[in-house]
């Protein structure tokens, strides 16, 4: 198998709004809950603006010419990390592909990024546990370290 991994354009927005739809159902399905509202015309919309403007990153891995999984990154401030930092907030490998090294590719391109940009750390929050708690000891195995409690929102 080869992979590989290119950053997304603005192009490229419908084929990251494809695999984020398809995240989030995978989440909604494992937690038996209709957590998000997801609409792939206003996600594309979203993610070609975003790119457009520099405000977003998005990593593609592809096997062939086929999108295997993305991950995606902002850059974020916090006085707590002593700097900025960058933000991944969707990372997702196509189940067929995963434990195959996508996802460790996809977070060392990232890191690297990461460095470029003089970012502090990368965070990540993960979907609901215990049902993925793969997806914690991957993290964990990348060299992430829990930092805190559970993401909590409230809608605006």
């Amino acid at each position: 198998m080869s992979i590989q991994i290119i950053q997304s354009r603005p192009e490229d927005a419908d084929t990251v709004a494809t695999l984020v739809g398809e995240l989030l159902q995978e989440i909604m399905v494992a937690v038996k809950d209709k957590v998000f509202d997801f609409h792939h015309d206003d996600t594309v919309v979203r993610a070609c603006s975003w790119m457009k403007g520099g405000l977003y990153t998005v990593l593609l891995a592809y096997e062939g010419s086929e999108p295997v999984g993305f991950l995606a990154l902002y850059q974020s401030y916090a006085l707590y990390t002593e700097g900025e930092y960058g933000t991944i907030p969707e990372f997702y490998v196509r189940q067929p592909y995963r434990s195959q090294g996508i996802g460790t590719a996809l977070l060392m391109e990232a890191k690297g990024i990461g460095r470029l940009k003089g970012w502090t750390r990368l965070e990540v929050t993960t979907p609901p546990l215990p049902q993925f708690d793969r997806t914690l000891a991957f993290y964990q195995q990348q060299g992430f370290s829990i930092s805190g409690g559970r993401k909590l929102k409230v809608d605006l």
